[in-house]
């Protein structure tokens, strides 16, 4: 059985490497759909009442006021 040329024949290309190849096949599939997940998702996310998250903090909040000592652990 002859390989179908991919850039001729993509589709005959597809049902090939789904059969005998199948872990190129899912490769090729998942590196293609990821590109366009990217512009799809969020739109869909938003549509469906998914806010955007806030944004995580980058620093600890400092606490106001002085700083509480915490008693019984010194070295005895």
């Amino acid at each position: 059985m002859n390989r179908p040329p991919f850039w001729t024949q993509p589709i005959r290309f597809f049902r090939y490497t789904a059969h005998e190849r199948p872990a190129l096949f899912w490769s090729i599939l998942v590196g293609c759909v990821g590109p366009v997940m990217i512009v799809t998702v969020p739109p869909l996310r938003h549509r469906f009442g998914d806010p955007t998250p806030e944004r995580i903090p980058l620093t600890y909040p400092i606490p106001k006021g002085p700083r509480k000592i915490p008693e019984g652990f010194d070295d005895e």
